[in-house]
């Protein structure tokens, strides 16, 4: 099929990294794996950082304009079969493909979409109900996790979903990877405000309950946030972390395999890319047992929300019992490279598309 792709939070060509930008392109590969060729229908980023109406108003008008552009080029050189929007949500509503899908009869799908009923107050609740229509008009909604699937359909209950479970690409990781240092921990995360920093505190919290045992750490990341983050770790010996900053993704494997065990709370999580990452490189994983991260760390531990002791213990366990460990490495791979991997999403999706009708 030719599809014409659109994420309105961030395209996959966006400059600044992030799981979404990830994600956006994962699923781009995944669908042309499966033959199919995929279109950037539009980079336009639709996302509103706060409920503000004039900004609202003005990213709207630039929707209309962007949807009237691409009817003139539909009508010039012909309508894709599918039009696929990633992650629309409160924040970044699709105003473009609903409009454009129905004028032309492309049927609509959506991945990854949202619905959070505490979320319906003010503007929010206008850019909410956008996503719930654009949700019951897709021919079908592809959810990532039984948390979205669960609010789409107490908000849509008549809308049509699908579930697909998340992935990455597999091929950046190596065959067989070198063996890192059992005890070096790694964690790799965003540094701003809100639940990131939440996450680094309880982390903190958690090292400096252990900090009896050899371990050190290697962080990946960056952000306005980051030297609240560094404060937070200030109790701790600064010669046991190390600071690596933003990196380009290409270079995290191998801070991943210099690593023995991935540590992240994890606190607000639609699911975490990072998590899938570790594990192909035979990380197992601790985080809390929380939002999406259940449906995607299969090796390691889950601690209950908010245990500062519980998830410091994990990591002791880890730490202490380097058998158990390697199981769990062997079977953290074993789980990304046979089921997390594109080829496996693009079998998947060719299964969810097939049972749409395309003119």
């Amino acid at each position: 099929m030719r599809i014409a792709f659109y994420a309105p939070l961030k395209s996959p060509n966006h400059p600044v990294a992030s799981g979404d930008r990830q994600m956006a392109r994962m699923l781009v590969k995944a669908l042309e794996h499966g033959r199919h060729s995929v279109e950037l229908a539009s980079e336009l980023r639709f996302y509103l950082r706060e409920p503000d109406s004039k900004s609202f108003d003005a990213l709207k008008i630039e929707a209309r304009e962007e949807a009237a552009r691409l009817a003139r080029l539909w009508d010039r050189d012909g309508k894709p079969d599918l039009w696929f929007t990633y992650h629309p949500y409160y924040k970044a509503p699709d105003l473009i493909g609903p409009e454009l899908a129905l004028a032309f009869g492309v049927p609509y799908v959506t991945a990854e979409a949202s619905y959070s009923r505490r979320r319906n107050t003010g503007l929010w609740a206008d850019t909410q109900a956008l996503v719930a229509r654009a949700v019951e008009q897709a021919a079908l909604n592809i959810c990532f996790t039984q948390r979205d699937r669960q609010g789409l359909a107490d908000a849509v209950p008549d809308a049509a979903f699908g579930m697909l479970s998340p992935f990455i690409d597999t091929s950046l990781f190596r065959e067989t990877p070198a063996r890192g240092c059992p005890s070096r921990l790694v964690t790799v995360a965003m540094m701003r405000p809100g639940d990131k920093v939440e996450s680094y505190g309880m982390l903190a919290q958690a090292l400096g309950s252990i900090g009896h045992l050899p371990w050190t750490m290697s962080v990946v990341g960056d952000g306005p946030a980051r030297e609240e983050i560094k404060a937070q770790f200030a109790g701790l010996p600064a010669d046991r972390i190390k600071w690596l900053g933003a990196i380009e993704p290409a270079a995290v494997p191998d801070v991943l395999y210099s690593g023995g065990i991935y540590v992240w709370p994890g606190f607000g999580e639609a699911y975490g890319v990072a998590y899938l990452e570790a594990q192909a490189a035979g990380l197992p994983v601790v985080a809390q047992d929380i939002a999406g991260v259940p449906e995607v760390v299969r090796a390691g531990f889950l601690t209950p929300p908010g245990d500062v002791a519980a998830f410091a213990s994990a990591i002791e366990r880890l730490l202490a019992r380097n058998d158990e460990r390697s199981i769990m490495a062997a079977e953290a791979r074993r789980f990304i490279l046979e089921e997390r991997s594109i080829g496996a999403a693009a079998a998947r999706l060719a299964e969810l598309l097939a049972k749409i009708p395309v003119s």
